[in-house]
């Protein structure tokens, strides 16, 4: 029986979910492919992003042959020999251009790659790669260079995911609308959650359940749960996500690394995705350790790439290992009130001009306006010299926005500014 994730392929551009910051009507990707004139490419990004079912729009739309191959199970001779077939089709009687789709490009070897090259300089054919991996580290730069485009396909939202599924349960013509399934909006919303931006898992899982529904029975959330394999409890509240996340970055500004790996636990065995635990650990490393301990927002960027790369379950290692930095670093908001306090200024009270010395003097007439005339550069002086930056009544008031504490690598830096000041 064929999978409802292959059955539910759309054929049609404008049935196509996801992507939507290259791909929506008007933008230029959709407009070279309805116009004719796209060009060769290469998609990159996770399974269950829509890279083949695009690829397979793309083939509908153009007047040209289409091939599709896998460089997994497609080897060079094979290549050579679909080159030969393209150049007849080219400068034959058809004059038509073969676009060659290669799925997992990244497999082949620089030599494979290469035995692409003087097809694509003669415009012979047209070329679409798909890979999983970074295609600036897995292709070739002579491919690269001669590839019009670099697409990168990022994970389905939820909302992607749900917009999926339920076109799956109503279609009648590939889908199950002739059957009239009943289902709980709340779980088809929890089967998009769990699917982790792939459409494939959340297809093929709905798929399975209602294959498997007893007569009458209606898609809830036990069945969900028990599709999934995956505990759902805490999305039965639509607010407890976020009580956990809140949870987790009060226990790491209170330095409490079990407490927050507790709370991270929690909130992985419950199925939150990598972005949305990322995204708050990053906030957390300049928020509320900052300039305390400088290294934390690259450290927990690279935890947080690298979840991305990995993906669950083993993401899990990368994101705790976040959190317990971040947890057992010394702590500092300094640098995030210093910027509310600037805001409120500017939100509160009027602000003089930048003062004079400081404007940008390089262009003509700045010297007449007197702009950057007396602004000292700091190099020249051993990189260091006293002069006014702040707006003037900024500056006469002796506003003070960063107020360092003496916590971890800070006081380092209070120590140094304080030592200019005298």
């Amino acid at each position: 029986m064929i999978p409802l994730s292959t059955r539910m392929r759309p054929s049609r551009l404008e049935d196509f979910v996801g992507q939507e910051h290259f791909m929506y009507p008007g933008s230029l990707f959709y407009n070279s492919i309805k116009n004719k004139t796209f060009d060769s490419a290469i998609f990159f990004g996770p399974s269950g992003t829509g890279k083949t079912t695009l690829a397979r729009i793309i083939a509908r739309e153009m007047d040209g042959k289409f091939y599709e191959i896998n460089a997994s199970t497609t080897g060079t001779k094979e290549l050579k020999e679909l080159i030969e077939r393209a150049q007849d089709s080219f400068y034959g009687l058809e004059k038509k251009t073969t676009y060659v789709y290669i799925d997992e490009f990244h497999r082949w070897n620089k030599l494979q790659q290469d035995s692409l090259l003087k097809a694509l300089e003669e415009g012979v054919i047209k070329f679409i790669g798909s890979t999983t991996e970074n295609p600036y580290f897995a292709v070739n730069n002579a491919i690269i260079s001669r590839v019009r485009n670099i697409y990168e396909f990022k994970r389905l939202t939820s909302d992607n995911l749900l917009t999926i599924v339920k076109r799956a349960i109503e279609n009648k013509d590939v889908g199950f609308g002739n059957l009239n399934i009943k289902y709980d909006e709340e779980a088809l919303k929890i089967l998009s959650q769990l699917a982790g931006g792939d459409a494939r898992v959340a297809l093929d899982a709905i798929g399975f359940i209602v294959d498997n529904l007893s007569e009458g029975q209606a898609i809830d959330k036990k069945i969900v749960s028990e599709a999934m394999q995956r505990k759902i409890g805490f999305y039965d509240k639509g607010d407890d996500r976020y009580n956990l996340l809140s949870a987790l970055q009060k226990s790491v500004r209170g330095s409490d690394p079990d407490a927050a790996i507790h709370y991270f636990a929690r909130l992985i065995d419950g199925g939150a995705d990598i972005q949305m635990i990322g995204r708050r650990l990053l906030v957390m490393a300049s928020e509320d350790v900052g300039m305390a301990y400088p290294s934390a927002i690259s450290i927990v960027t690279a935890c947080v790439q690298a979840a991305l790369m990995v993906g669950l379950p083993e993401a899990a290692i990368n994101l705790s290992q976040a959190v317990i930095l971040l947890a057992s670093a010394p702590k500092s908001n300094a640098s995030y009130m210093a910027f509310n306090s600037a805001m409120e200024d500017l939100h509160n009270r009027q602000i003089d001009d930048v003062p004079a010395h400081l404007k940008d003097s390089h262009y003509s007439g700045a010297a007449k306006l007197g702009y950057g005339q007396s602004y000292k550069y700091p190099h020249a002086y051993g990189g260091y010299v006293k002069q006014q930056y702040l707006p003037d009544n900024l500056y006469k008031e002796g506003v003070k926005y960063y107020k360092p504490t003496e916590n971890g690598s800070e006081g380092s830096f209070k120590k140094y500014l304080e030592g200019l000041e005298k």
